[in-house]
């Protein structure tokens, strides 16, 4: 009925002993505001419906309890439908680990270590698709130049251009794994290590308009941490990806994020006009120096634990009940748009506080409503607005007031002040 924790409740936040430059944590479980346990499952009914209305608020107000962390993404994420009940929930999750296990051996025929508790920092073939035998690999894989693996690639003819673009990419999802909340106990395991570098390369391997990029390690990392089953985390970080994958995609001449940037710019200037022309003097108009921020949604800039209560305040205040059915379209192949085929009619006490903002005042645009954390963005701007209007001299300055917020932001006022700007600039916007 409950889903597992992949550790005990607190073990995933424990910062290595010798690691001591990381930003202090500020999360705090709030008795009567964070969803507990308890809370929890009384907000199931007996057949496993789920009042999300209830459970958004109470998240909106404290966060979720770390102990149920995982099992309460799944929802804010789209991958179970709050209507559904226990078992419905069960075999959808029964068929999701088939589907996953299905991948996973495809992608072990043609590169066998997949899943066999490693995973390779260096290249093993060349762009031509012939094998490299480079002696880092050999020891990293115990393939030996011997091996059946590269026999059988020395041997085959071409390689699909696919299966090339993706073992190409490989050894980078390792060098990324490798760097990846590596001040945390949880990542001492190589099997850790090992299963975030599976993870990661099943999905290069299935999304094939957006693959691997870097920065995707560490918004995987924290749901192999809250799912105790690997297929569980993938699906979880699969659906986050809906929403994310945008930001990803690169045309050859920009790259999907710079759309986000534009959006902050353009919000920037509505809301603290004076700012936006002195970032524009300094040569930072394009607001690049943002883009870490957005890409990997403030894990840099808060601790790991703060990080995830500012994704759960996020995912709350955005959820909309119509995110389920979306994703599970069979045509549906891109991230979270607006409307639905379906037409039914969205009942507001289940959106979360900015998706009602959204719906009563227009907020969307013809790419669908504008990302939380947009306006995330647009708050730590606008609160640094006199250290920025008076200290800064040049694009360096900015980056340097900008990481002097790393461990001293708080999420929940973090989240109001976002709210506040969103509000702010609905109305400026209209006029």
């Amino acid at each position: 009925m409950w889903g597992a924790a992949a550790e005990p409740a607190d073990s995933y936040y424990q910062i290595r002993p010798e690691c001591t430059d990381v930003p202090n944590t500020r999360f705090k479980i709030k008795p009567g505001k964070t969803l507990s346990v308890r809370k929890w499952q009384a907000a199931f009914t007996q057949e496993g419906f789920l009042d999300i209305g209830k459970t958004l608020n109470r998240i909106q107000r404290g966060g979720i309890h770390p102990s149920i962390r995982g099992e309460v993404w799944e929802f804010l994420l789209g991958c179970y439908d709050p209507k559904s009940t226990f078992d419905e929930r069960e075999q959808i999750r029964q068929r999701r680990r088939l589907q996953y296990a299905s991948w996973k051996q495809e992608c072990k025929q043609m590169f066998p270590v997949i899943g066999s508790g490693g995973f390779i920092t260096a290249p093993v073939i060349t762009e031509k698709g012939q094998p490299i035998y480079d002696p880092l690999v050999l020891q990293e894989t115990n393939l030996g130049a011997n091996s059946d693996f590269f026999k059988d690639l020395a041997s085959r003819g071409p390689l699909d251009k696919k299966v090339i673009q993706w073992m190409l990419t490989l050894h980078q999802i390792g060098l990324d794994v490798n760097r990846t909340d590596r001040t945390l106990v949880f990542y001492e395991k190589k099997e850790n290590l090992s299963k975030l570098w599976d993870i990661l390369a099943l999905y290069a391997w299935i999304d094939n308009d957006v693959g691997y990029c870097q920065g995707m390690s560490d918004l995987c990392s924290p749901m192999i941490m809250l799912l105790e089953d690997e297929a569980d985390a993938f699906w979880c970080f699969e659906r986050l990806m809906r929403r994310l994958r945008g930001n990803f995609r690169s045309t050859g001449r920009s790259v999907g994020v710079e759309a986000q940037l534009t959006h902050l710019a353009t919000i920037t200037q509505i809301i603290d006009p004076k700012l936006h022309h002195h970032l524009e003097n300094l040569g930072g108009g394009d607001y690049l120096f943002a883009i870490r921020m957005i890409m990997v949604q403030f894990r840099r800039e808060f601790s790991f634990c703060d990080s995830l209560y500012l994704w759960e305040m996020m995912w709350a205040l955005e959820y909309d009940p119509e995110m389920y059915s979306l994703y599970e379209e069979p045509e549906f192949e891109g991230e979270k748009t607006e409307g639905s085929s379906k037409g039914r009619p969205k009942s507001i006490n289940q959106c979360g506080k900015y998706e009602r903002e959204n719906m009563k005042n227009g907020g969307k645009n013809a790419e669908g409503p504008l990302p939380i954390s947009v306006f995330l963005v647009a708050s730590v701007l606008k609160d640094r607005s006199s250290k920025l209007m008076t200290e800064a001299r040049g694009l360096d300055d900015v980056v340097k007031i900008l990481n002097d917020i790393t461990g001293n932001l708080d999420a929940k006022k973090a989240c109001s002040g976002a709210m506040k700007l969103h509000k702010k600039y609905l109305k400026k916007a209209k006029k």
